[in-house]
């Protein structure tokens, strides 16, 4: 594994997290930890979890729910959060966010 901190999170490909909140938890330490070091968020293929992961990410940081998967298909990649649940997914943790 890696020679730096890190933190799995259970998360099958093209699905949602084993748990929302472990996942939440981690992105919410991952966006805090960015304030002040490197983050790498990272799945097999980079674009369906990684870019559901940058979607929270990007609400967490002010971006509007209704706008983060536009935001992270236009800022990382013009496929990223792959499917309906996902896309589902970062609107149901965004309104548990505020």
């Amino acid at each position: 594994m890696a020679d730096w901190p890190y933190r799995w999170v259970r998360w099958p490909d093209f699905r949602l997290p084993a748990s929302t909140e472990d996942a939440v938890d981690a992105l919410r330490e991952a966006h805090t930890r960015a304030a002040s070091e490197r983050v790498e968020i990272a799945c097999g293929g980079g674009i369906g979890r990684t870019g559901t992961a940058l979607g929270v990410l990007a609400v967490m940081s002010g971006v509007p729910a209704d706008t983060a998967v536009e935001w992270v298909r236009t800022n990382y990649h013009p496929r990223a959060v792959e499917t309906r649940r996902q896309r589902a997914w970062i609107a149901t943790v965004a309104s548990s966010l505020s």
